[in-house]
């Protein structure tokens, strides 16, 4: 093997490097280093895509939830972020849409129905069957006494102006068309969306 003079200069600075980092202590530093680091908590989380349920901009999020997802398992969100894919948001969220995650763990948070019963003054939980039923109950009480099938000229109208819906802005357009469908199949004139409040 030829070495020419400045060949032998380069060889010998880099073996000088190499056993000068060597004595001072720092040889082992990659492998602690390596140690050191802590895996990336979502690497085992499952992703879910979700919508943010704050305001009518729509928002796309992913959910990262730890658990099995066994029949009896209950996951753990663990960490909430803008989607990057979403085309309204681009994977940015605004302060509120930034602590969902605290909204998920609030010891506050409602997690079933409550219902207060006439002259109470207490709510009491109950569960999903009892709020449903009592919900389709009395808008059926309400329809049945305030539907108006014919105007004082004589006309048709089948109208219901007693009860009105509040729908979510944040729904699709498939969902939305539905959701005006069954409000007016109902007879319901007072209908109005979210975004607009």
């Amino acid at each position: 093997m030829q070495v020419g003079r400045r060949g032998f200069i380069k060889l010998t600075s880099a073996g000088l490097a190499t056993s000068a980092i060597g004595v001072l202590g720092f040889g082992s530093s990659g492998s602690a280093l390596a140690a050191a680091i802590r895996p990336f908590k979502l690497t085992a989380a499952a992703e879910t895509r979700n919508t943010c349920t704050y305001c009518s901009v729509s928002c796309g999020i992913l959910i990262y939830s730890m658990g099995d997802r066994a029949k009896n398992a209950r996951s753990n969100i663990i960490h909430i972020e803008g989607d990057p894919d979403h085309p309204v948001n681009r994977g940015t969220l605004c302060p509120k849409g930034s602590a969902l995650l605290d909204v998920v763990h609030a010891p506050t948070r409602l997690k079933s129905p409550r219902y207060r019963a006439p002259g109470s003054g207490a709510f009491k939980e109950v569960s999903w069957d009892f709020a449903l039923d009592r919900i389709a109950r009395l808008m059926k009480e309400d329809r049945d006494r305030n539907f108006i099938t014919r105007n004082a000229a004589g006309t048709q109208v089948n109208r219901w102006t007693s009860t009105g819906m509040l729908a979510a802005s944040a729904s699709s357009t498939e969902t939305s068309y539905l959701t005006w469908k069954v409000a007016r199949s109902l007879g319901m004139v007072v209908f109005d969306n979210q975004a607009r409040v």
